[in-house]
């Protein structure tokens, strides 16, 4: 399984790599800095030519360039990328956050806590139940044509 994270706080990714390696240990993390740099990834462009197509993505409202909500926007309008579950991880708990983003069509959103072992569980919890959902992009249609023959 592939996530893609979209977040600016060098901390913040830093404490999400180690919470990967330690409790989410078959799940690969991708980590890109901001929105744009995340379109450039879900698009393959430049660089990201060989990127994977992630499972999750995990947002970050609060970024320089282009910040999560106009992300959530741009992913949910584009008939390739909507399909992707994406969860909003912010410290924010303004209620027109959680508004906007819902409006936006996200699978979630999620207040990051502010102790280590909480944000440990809580990646622990989002990992395991994504892990566990059946994801429409998880199986090619030949291997579901398969299924039903």
């Amino acid at each position: 399984m592939n996530v893609l994270l979209v977040e600016d706080n060098l901390g913040d990714v830093r404490l999400m790599r180690e919470i990967f390696r330690e409790v989410l240990t078959s799940i690969y993390l991708h980590v890109v800095n901001d929105g744009l740099e995340a379109i450039a990834f879900l698009r393959r462009e430049a660089f990201n030519r060989n990127a994977p197509r992630p499972d999750l993505i995990l947002l970050d409202l609060n970024m320089p360039t282009m910040d999560g909500r106009e992300l959530l926007a741009v992913i949910k309008n584009d008939a390739s990328l909507r399909i992707i579950p994406t969860v909003v991880l912010t410290s924010s708990e303004a209620d027109e956050d959680i508004a906007a983003s819902y409006s936006l069509q996200v699978s979630g959103y999620l207040r990051k806590p502010l102790l280590f072992k909480e944000l440990q569980a809580l990646i622990g919890v989002v990992g395991t139940y994504w892990l566990n959902v059946t994801l429409p992009n998880c199986r090619p249609i030949a291997a579901m044509h398969d299924m039903n023959a």
